[in-house]
């Protein structure tokens, strides 16, 4: 059974998989949109879809960003890391967007990697609904751990976990910190802050 995060909690990776290991994963992503509130918002857009991007920022043990994964970049250099592309409209049950990691693959420089979400076209975070980012077992299929977000707001962007290396053994934390940005370039500072 997965572990249920709550925000600034974090879990160790190693131990939820078992004595198989950890060797590729996956960052997923899912939303929907929030229902419209009265009558004059049901008129003024109800039917308006939430494009959402979840974007992967690779930092080394410094701070410098050694890669990012988005919409526009769907594979790290190294081939290590790679993005299902770009769900327009968060439809649809499960995972909405996704970024498959081999951990084996990537770069020894590779020390923390920051999942975030942005909203492409400005959408604030209080017209989302049932959001959430989970970790994903690629050999087993199994879910390791989940982060459900349960605060909205008037934000764009949110720095949503950290998977990052500790004693040979990565560890995913929820972080769940609002943010202002619709493209991943524009979260940089504050995710390298919040490391």
């Amino acid at each position: 059974m997965a572990i249920s995060l709550s925000k600034n909690s974090s879990v160790s990776l190693a131990k939820e998989a078992g004595p198989s290991g950890l060797s590729r994963i996956a960052l997923g992503v899912g939303w929907d949109m929030a229902a419209p509130k009265g009558f004059f918002a049901k008129l003024a857009g109800g039917n308006e879809s939430i494009d959402l991007d979840a974007s992967c920022i690779v930092f080394d043990a410094n701070g410098r960003v050694v890669d990012t994964v988005w919409f526009r970049k769907l594979t790290s250099d190294d081939g290590s890391i790679r993005h299902s592309g770009d769900n327009l409209t968060g439809e649809g049950d499960g995972d909405d967007e996704t970024i498959a990691i081999d951990l084996t693959r990537l770069p020894a420089a590779a020390e923390t990697l920051v999942l975030t979400v942005t909203s492409f076209r400005g959408q604030t975070f209080d017209k989302v609904a049932n959001a959430f980012g989970r970790v994903i077992d690629l050999t087993s299929n199994r879910e390791l751990a989940r982060y459900d977000i349960s605060e909205s707001g008037s934000y764009t962007g949110l720095i949503l976990a950290s998977l990052k290396r500790s004693g040979g053994e990565w560890v995913y934390k929820a972080i769940g910190a609002r943010a202002e940005g619709v493209q991943v370039e524009q979260l940089v500072e504050q995710s390298r802050r919040l490391i």
